[in-house]
Formats: structure tokens, sequence, C-alpha cells
């Protein structure tokens, strides 16, 4: 994942999920988002220890959704209470557009890494049933949610929209939102980081290498597990942390 640090503002406002999901699984007459969307999202009550989750990420070619494509997928299933990493799945996909120098130093991705590489259609049918019926887990969803819209509507003709919990958001409503966030500008002091690496570093989790798809997703995982167990509750309903 190439990591930003966006502007935060107060907490955002999720759409009411449920609904949204009924309305697309009317609409859409592509077969595999209408199962997609027929199997379902949790109720906005559901405590979060009752939900099944996903952890992703991607590795891109740069950092905007309409310009860049997705070149690695990572995903983790997991829930609050465990992480089976044997069901951890990693893909190299052939992207649309050209690798910038930029992002092969970041994520050390390289044409010749990819070469072979499928499109992402080859793995579309099981990224989504993995997705459908779980709530997906990111660490800014400025990358994960644009970027996988923009790659289904060109291979399916409609792009795909579904919730998240965000823990890079979750990071900022404690370090950059709030009272906290108001003393520190009031101080002039620096932002908190609400990098990847950086948050862990704030739960005692241990150091992964960065850029890995899969690794940060795992990484997300347990970042998200901590956040709950140091700042919420396992009866936290998702409604409070999903957007």
């Amino acid at each position: 994942m190439i990591h930003l640090l966006p502007r935060q503002s107060a907490q955002p406002t999720a759409p009411h999920w449920p609904a949204c999901y009924a309305e697309m699984a009317q609409r859409s007459q592509q077969s595999l988002l209408k199962r997609f969307y027929q199997a379902g999202v949790p109720d906005p009550e559901t405590p979060i220890k009752n939900i099944s989750l996903l952890a992703m990420d991607f590795e891109t070619t740069g950092l905007s959704a309409k310009s860049h494509s997705i070149v690695s997928i990572g995903l983790v299933p997991f829930t609050l209470d465990r992480i089976p990493v044997r069901h951890a799945r990693q893909w190299l996909v052939k992207p649309r557009m050209p690798l910038e120098n930029k992002s092969v130093t970041i994520h050390q991705i390289t044409h010749s890494d990819l070469q072979q590489a499928p499109d992402l259609s080859t793995h579309l049918e099981e990224l989504l049933g993995l997705m459908a019926g779980r709530l997906c887990v990111v660490h800014f969803r400025g990358i994960e949610r644009p970027f996988l819209d923009v790659a289904i509507k060109a291979r399916l003709g409609q792009g795909i929209t579904f919730p998240v919990i965000d823990t890079m958001e979750l990071e900022a409503r404690l370090h950059r939102t709030g009272k906290n966030g108001f003393l520190s500008r009031l101080l002039g002091k620096k932002p908190t980081s609400i990098r990847l690496a950086d948050s862990r570093q704030r739960y005692n989790l241990p150091y992964y290498n960065a850029h890995q798809a899969a690794t940060d997703a795992l990484a997300t995982a347990e970042l998200l597990q901590a956040q709950i167990a140091t700042h919420y509750s396992p009866d936290t309903s998702v409604k409070d942390l999903w957007v």
C-alpha cells in the first residue's frame, strides 16, 4: 500500500448500507455484482464481535484511481478474535497503466514480476466471493475502494460500492480531530502520524516489512483488533466504525 496522509475532518457519516445493498442488488445487471450485493451487509447495530471481516490491501502504480492501476491484492479473512493466516490470499495482476519508477521503489514490484501476471478479471469472481457477506477493513479508504470501483467498472461495465472500516480514520479520530487534535494545533505540535507502521507502534504491535499486499492486510487486521481492545469494545456497533 502507498500510504498517504490525507487532511482529516470530522467523523464521516456512513450511508445506510443495508438499504444501499438492497437497491444495488435490484439494479445490478451483472451477475457477479448482483450475487455480491445479494449476500448483504450486517445490520448497523450488529456488534463488531459478531462480524466476519476481510482485511484488504492493494499495491498500485500510483495514487490516482483514474490514472493508475492495481498491481497486487492482499486479502486476509478474520474476526475480532482470530486471524487464520493460512486463508490469506495475495495476487499479482497486470496493470492497465504502466508502472512508474516511484511506485516500483515503494513496493518493489517490477515489470518482470508482472510479465506473466493475469488481468484482474481472472481473480474477480474469487475476490467478490471473499468480499461477499464480509466487512472490509483497510488502512486509508482512499486507495482500495476507489481503485476497485474503477477496475471493476472497466471490466464489468458497472462499478462497486461497499462499506469499510478504515483503521487510519479510527486513528485520526483519536489524534487528528476533537480535543486532542485541537490542542496539538493550538500548541503548534507536529500532527501525530497515522501511517500504518506508526499506528501499530503505538499498540506495541510487531514491525513488518511494508508494501507487500498480504503483509499489509495482516498488519491492518491486527491493528483493528488492537484499536477495538484499547479504545472501543467487542460490543461496539458496527455503525460506529464503518464508513
